[in-house]
């Protein structure tokens, strides 16, 4: 079971906190819990459109990847990578997709042990069918930022992503 973040506190709660943690900086968290916010409730808006279309963001994701890459043949390994995960979620992905028929694994040329994955026919007719809602579904959720908005979104969001060492670092 995942936890995800519902309620964001009131910054004068955050400020409160702070005068007895100083390490509590009250702008920086607050900040940080409604970007978690946020993306807690993306992620979930988009689980259930994808579920509407019998299929976990997850697999979506794989297919997007693959689609990509629509004439090469990808490997798994290059798959997890590319989409974040372990080799072992990336195998269990693929193999619910390849049971769908959407992808299907092929041996590499001069090595048969080496596996190659590539979007089907089928595969792609699905995503044609599904990416045009993907995309309204964006548009009408970033609706609201002018295109210099989503420019400096897209700066902030970079930052953050360089800073991210911090987290795992001493």
């Amino acid at each position: 079971m995942e936890l995800l973040l519902k309620e964001v506190p009131q910054y004068e709660v955050l400020l409160e906190r702070a005068r007895s943690c100083p390490a509590l900086d009250p702008t920086a968290m607050e900040a940080f819990l409604h970007l978690l916010r946020t993306s807690t409730d993306l992620f979930e808006a988009f689980g259930r459109v994808m579920a509407r279309h019998a299929i976990s963001q997850g697999r979506f994701i794989v297919l997007v990847l693959l689609n990509r890459h629509a004439d090469t043949p990808v490997s798994p390994g290059e798959l997890a990578g590319r989409a974040g995960v372990t080799r072992a979620t990336m195998t269990g992905l693929i193999d619910t997709l390849e049971r769908d028929g959407l992808v299907r694994r092929e041996a590499a040329p001069g090595d048969r042990r080496m596996m190659r994955v590539r979007l089907t026919a089928k595969g792609r007719r699905f995503l044609e069918r599904i990416l045009p809602e993907y995309f309204r579904r964006i548009a009408a959720v970033m609706g609201r930022l002018s295109t210099a908005d989503r420019r400096t979104l897209v700066g902030l969001m970079g930052k953050i992503q360089q800073n991210l060492p911090a987290v795992a670092g001493p």
